[in-house]
């Protein structure tokens, strides 16, 4: 398998920067030019990769950046001590809304390699990814995903859902492009950077059960998730759940009071004893429809512990692991839904 560059323009679909009003379509795209040239002043010509993003071998510990926590998980995971991580997005940080910053662009110049999600998950990084991808090898880690296993996206045609993850058997075919993409940059460690992404796989296969054992408490007609935001549709198909959101894929578009009004009339009329909150994203759209649902005298509950989705939890904590994250909103979802 060949290491997968992101040198195309566009992912399918379209712009990244689709969904946009045209004001903010008109400053991402500015912010895109601007970054290229001074991302090109910073780089132009020099360094052994010339512009055309292949990796060579490098000297000491890699430089990686990675975008999301779940990447930073999987990068760190598998490259041990042989790399040194920069992640540009933490715990509590939504990728659908984040901007780079001119830090970013520093992290992204020093870096011997990139690693992002892909499929317009980081909507507003996207073509400053792509611009990045000419200078630097860059992974997307879903490229290597089978397509037939994608689910598409509900927001745009064309597209697909980018919230891989909540599918542990689908979010481990991404292993081994970052593991071929460390290799080349470090061939001498290329053994354990094999045996690491193993280990990495069986951890998320074992957290995989869990979930499955755990969720066997919720009787099947009674396994409806309702979220902040459409992010669990994965999760829904690999574990038998209904899955709604007040916004949809992306929470880049506040919903509107027709859509608190919509979810809290199927919350009382399906009997729906809890409604999650994600950990980037306020509360107070949830809780907007927990107070139209009381109002027509149905107690829905919000659980003290947020979910987490588009973002892992601390690092030390038990979320601030991919299987332990889905460990975490395995337990926070079964005891909300009673089981």
């Amino acid at each position: 398998m060949s290491v997968v560059r992101s040198t195309r323009l566009l992912e399918r679909g379209g712009s990244g920067f689709a969904g946009l009003s045209g004001v903010s379509r008109g400053l991402g795209f500015l912010f895109a030019a601007v970054f290229a040239a001074l991302f090109a002043m910073g780089c132009g010509g020099s360094g052994e990769s010339g512009g055309s993003g292949e990796a060579g071998a490098v000297e000491g510990t890699i430089q990686a950046t990675t975008t999301t926590t779940h990447i930073t998980d999987m990068v760190e995971s598998i490259g041990g001590d042989e790399v040194e991580t920069t992640a540009l997005m933490g715990p509590g940080v939504d990728p659908h809304l984040y901007e780079a910053s001119q830090g970013d662009i520093g992290a992204l110049q020093e870096a011997d390699a990139i690693f992002y999600n892909g499929l317009f998950l980081e909507g507003q990084l996207n073509d400053t990814l792509i611009q990045v991808g000419q200078e630097a090898p860059t992974v997307r880690v879903t490229e290597a995903m089978p397509e037939e296993e994608l689910l598409p996206s509900g927001d745009y045609e064309g597209q697909n859902d980018p919230h891989v993850w909540f599918d542990p058997e689908l979010w481990v075919t991404g292993v081994d492009p970052v593991v071929e993409q460390l290799s080349e940059l470090k061939p001498d460690a290329a053994e354990d950077f094999e045996q690491r992404g193993e280990e990495y796989r069986a951890e998320a296969m074992e957290a995989h059960e869990y979930v499955q054992e755990r969720v066997e408490s919720i009787p099947e007609d009674e396994r409806v998730l309702v979220t902040s935001h459409d992010a669990f549709s994965y999760f829904g198909e690999a574990y038998g759940f209904e899955v709604e959101g007040l916004q949809g894929l992306s929470t880049e578009t506040e919903a509107g009071a027709g859509d608190v009004s919509a979810l809290a009339d199927s919350l009382v009329e399906e009997e729906i004893p809890a409604i999650f909150v994600e950990s980037s994203i306020p509360r107070r759209n949830v809780e907007a429809v927990q107070a139209a649902a009381r109002d027509q005298g149905w107690d829905v509950t919000i659980p003290e512990q947020a979910l987490f989705a588009d973002a892992m939890g601390e690092p030390g904590t038990e979320a601030g692991t991919y299987s332990g994250m889905l460990r975490a909103n395995a337990d926070t979802i079964v005891g909300g839904l009673g089981g």
